[in-house]
This record gives structure tokens, sequence and C-alpha cells, in this order.
């Protein structure tokens, strides 16, 4: 995932994504895709810590809208691993 380098990435930017079985399930639901979710997440402009501790939130875009991808980092398997995704807010 590349991203803006202007932004201070966290060391588990680059680890190889896993999906959880909860966003194979939302991603037919919310109608995207692997490639779409993928493309999100190269696309992402910001990152910040979630309300539950050791996820965080990717903000990003899709089909010209914002979107949020929540993602847990596995420091032991060096994954990361993708929750769920869903329309965001507006700015």
């Amino acid at each position: 995932m590349s991203g803006s380098r202007e932004i201070d990435w966290p060391a588990w930017w680059d680890w190889e994504l896993e999906l959880s079985s909860h966003i194979l399930k939302r991603r037919i639901d919310r109608g995207f895709s692997e490639v779409d979710l993928r493309r999100m997440m190269a696309a992402a402009t910001r990152v910040r810590e979630d309300r539950e501790l050791g996820r965080w939130v990717v903000e990003s875009v899709h089909g010209l809208r914002p979107w949020e991808v929540i993602v847990e980092p596995d420091a032991r398997d060096r994954l990361l691993v993708v929750i769920t995704a869903y329309p965001g807010e507006a700015p």
C-alpha cells in the first residue's frame, strides 16, 4: 500500500492484508470488492486510533465518497487484519 508519503505511516502500514470473516460479508452488503478495498487502502489520506484499543481507522475514498476502513495490526504474524469498511461522513 502506498498512500501519500507526506503522512507518517505506522510501521505496520506495509504489512500484508488479511481479510476478516466480517469484512468478507460486509463487502457484499456494502457493495465493494477486495480490489476496491485494496484501492481504498492505497488511496488512504489519514490513519487514526479507533475507540477500540488496538484498532485503527483508515480514512480513504471509494466512489468519490469518504470511507473508513477499520484495521487491526497483528504484530506476531506481521499482518494487517481488515475488520470492516463503511462509508464515512462527508467533511
